[in-house]
């Protein structure tokens, strides 16, 4: 890549993100056509398919790849990945799936507890073994507690803070193909796997809000 540009910040509402576009020294795919024209496009600018924020001090922060990126009920994207870092910094989840769908207005997750923490660190009222744990009422309100105070404390938006979660014992791998060698979410393998569920969340959602 010769260089690199970047287009002008356009006006923005706070919600707003920006796909990057590069000006690059490439001429595309060799002999690969229907690729090039992927990539780049008639006014010559490289789409990255990263997408990115403005920040505060106006400056551009990648946060998500555009392919992630979905769009809830209300008409806001939501990028996952953005949303899934800051959930991490719980000291109690090890890993977490961000998902939401078009009908939904709100987001929901696959939470993988952190299980050397929690059994150094959770005091729970009646001895379990980690699997039970997970399916405990009171460990889920427990977690769910912790990423809304994580919500609150980043200023995440209302459809961006998690509206309810399933706590699975089975960790994210490459043998049960969730995670890639580089310990990326398979999304669409993600997805699949937990669709049952993932609408039984929202079913348990709707019905708490009736």
């Amino acid at each position: 890549m010769n260089k690199a540009d970047i287009r002008p910040r356009p006006a923005l509402d706070p919600d707003s993100v920006a796909t990057f576009l590069l000006t690059s020294g490439t001429t595309g795919y060799y002999g690969d056509e229907a690729k090039t024209k992927d990539i780049i496009d008639d006014g010559g600018w490289l789409h990255t398919g990263d997408v990115g924020e403005w920040t505060a001090n106006g400056t551009l922060r990648i946060i998500d790849r555009s392919k992630h990126i979905f769009k809830l009920s209300q008409g806001k994207y939501v990028a996952p990945e953005r949303l899934e870092e800051i959930y991490l910094r719980s000291r109690w989840v090890s890993q977490i799936f961000v998902d939401g769908r078009p009908i939904q207005a709100t987001v929901v997750a696959i939470i993988v507890p952190d299980k050397e923490y929690i059994e150094q660190n959770y005091a729970s009222t009646a001895p379990k073994s980690f699997e039970e744990l997970c399916k405990s009422d009171e460990f889920k309100k427990f977690i769910m507690n912790d990423l809304l105070h994580l919500a609150e404390e980043n200023k995440l938006q209302y459809f961006e803070t998690i509206s309810n979660i399933y706590i699975s014992h089975e960790p994210f791998s490459q043998e049960n193909n969730l995670i890639t060698s580089t310990l990326k979410i398979r999304r669409a393998m993600a997805r699949q796997r937990f669709q049952t569920i993932i609408d039984s969340l929202y079913n348990v959602t709707e019905t708490e809000t009736k």
